[in-house]
């Protein structure tokens, strides 16, 4: 009787042998996805590739599906990269997925909407988002191939440019089953390293499939939570991924990104001549206003002075003329006085006043001094205050005693 071996042994052997054979560790399948399901606990997806003759299971586990790019779905075409061997269990033999990306226009683009749709819903693509490139970068981070043509573009552009700038290298695959992890690992990195002040993500021209990895969920998500503004520049400016619209900045080439990241050498000489030309000339200004206000002023300061000279001399004038007004009514007041005194002697020496007293002027055509000078039948006047009367001396007596006054008295008719 033949040896025999059971079920678990066969489906074992297949297994090994599946695993020795090179070819079937190493596949790219190309197939259309149908029975696509997303088990719920362990996050595994499962699902069929199938073309027009034949179908093959297929699985991915949750540690690959989370670095898918994009969402599968039913009637997707899709290139899966994985191996294939026997699940000892049920003796099935399927595809292990590590990878897994869309294949042609129809498929990348329902991929692209689906990615697109839901970023936006969440507001990654939102202009209130954006933030402004520093003017003048110390330091510019960058994502991309050490080997490619896009470093090279950007150390040319920044080397002409703006040399002065430091330029950090975060060296990544771009394209291939590595490519996404390791462009959101640069990012990262660059973000949480201080002496950037800007990110830079680029990479050269190429196919659609090449810029794929682009429209990586995980890549976009990377841009969006980093603290310095991102700029991305993918392929040419017809090409657009969805880190495009994530980016704070997108241009349409390396070329291009490394010239709006920095200023130009040559344009900031010129502001740099035009302000000095500037302040030259402000200065020339303000030294002729300061000049023409010195003048003013002097010419100011002459008048104060000679209004301050005339304000003394006018003080001066003032106290004179004070002093001469005080002497003048000091003499009027004086002569005044004199006068009166005057005026009273006068008065009192006037004979006038005697008469208004009473008495009266003898004369004779002058005045009679005294009574012997008069002789009997002598015709003289008496003046008296209010009249005179004319008279004849009837004689003259000379009494034995003499008047009250000492005087000898006369009879006159």
């Amino acid at each position: 009787m033949a040896d025999f071996i059971n079920v678990t042994a066969l489906n074992r052997l297949a297994k090994d042998v599946l695993a020795h054979c090179e070819p079937l560790n190493n596949l790219i399948v190309c197939g259309e996805i149908s029975g696509f399901t997303r088990h719920y606990k362990s996050g595994h997806l499962y699902f069929t590739l199938k073309d027009e003759n034949a179908s093959v299971k297929g699985v991915m586990f949750r540690g690959q599906a989370r670095l898918l790019n994009f969402e599968p779905q039913n009637g997707m075409l899709v290139l899966a990269y994985g191996h294939a061997t026997i699940y000892e269990r049920d003796g099935a033999f399927q595809l292990y997925v590590d990878y897994m990306r869309p294949f042609g226009a129809g498929a990348a683009q329902m991929a692209f909407d689906a990615l697109y749709k839901k970023l936006e819903a969440e507001g990654l693509f939102a202009a209130e988002r954006k933030r402004k490139l520093p003017p003048v970068p110390c330091c510019i981070g960058v994502v991309t191939s050490k080997t490619g043509a896009a470093w090279q573009d950007v150390q040319n552009v920044i080397a002409r440019r703006w040399p002065l700038v430091q330029l950090l290298l975060a060296p990544v695959s771009v394209q291939g089953i590595e490519a996404e992890r390791s462009i959101v690992a640069g990012i990262r990195a660059l973000d949480q390293d201080e002496r950037p002040d800007l990110i830079l993500v680029t990479r050269g021209g190429g196919s659609k499939e090449d810029l794929w990895i682009f429209n990586s969920e995980r890549i976009a998500r990377a841009a969006a939570v980093c603290r310095k503004p991102v700029v991305s520049a993918v392929g040419h400016e017809i090409d657009t991924t969805i880190l495009d619209y994530v980016a704070d900045l997108r241009a349409p080439t390396p070329s291009a990104a490394a010239e709006l990241c920095v200023p130009d050498r040559g344009e900031i000489l010129q502001k740099i001549s035009a302000l000095q030309d500037n302040i030259q000339k402000n200065i020339q200004n303000r030294i002729q206003i300061c000049y023409n206000n010195f003048t003013m002023a002097a010419v100011r300061q002459n008048q104060l002075h000679e209004r301050q000279l005339l304000a003394r001399h006018e003080q001066e004038v003032q106290r004179v003329s004070a002093l001469i007004q005080t002497a003048q009514q000091q003499n009027m007041t004086q002569v005044d006085k004199e006068l009166r005194s005057a005026a009273a002697l006068a008065e009192s020496l006037n004979p006038y006043g005697v008469l208004a007293r009473g008495y009266a002027i003898v004369s004779c055509g002058d005045t009679i001094q005294s009574v012997e000078e008069l002789e009997a039948g002598q015709q003289i006047k008496l003046q008296g205050a209010r009249a005179e009367a004319a008279c004849t001396v009837q004689a003259v007596k000379k009494p034995k005693h003499k008047g009250a006054m000492g005087y000898e008295a006369a009879e006159i008719i």
